[in-house]
């Protein structure tokens, strides 16, 4: 965790584009990030995301112990509002 703070897109990049550049999963593609993944999967909200980020699942680690309440929930609102935009606005 840095020390100053982050915007959600540089959390984003930091934390997460490693697999999920662009929205996309390079691991598991229908895992990706994309507005029908998410509703697919049942993570379309900003709780279930938080609860995704903050407890990981399957191959996707639990960033609970490496990110605190705050940046989590500003990731999740990231997430919901890059793929509800088909993650043009990066």
């Amino acid at each position: 965790m840095a020390a100053e703070t982050q915007t959600a897109p540089q959390l984003f990049e930091a934390q997460c584009a490693g697999c999920h550049a662009g929205g996309g999963n390079i691991i598991r593609r229908g895992k990706n990030l994309k507005l029908k993944a998410l509703v697919k999967n049942h993570v379309d909200t900003e709780e279930a995301i938080t609860a995704l980020i903050t407890k990981g699942k399957g191959n996707m680690s639990a960033y609970g112990d490496r990110l605190t309440p705050e940046e989590i929930t500003m990731l999740a609102a990231y997430v919901l509002d890059q793929a509800q935009q088909d993650w043009k606005a990066q």
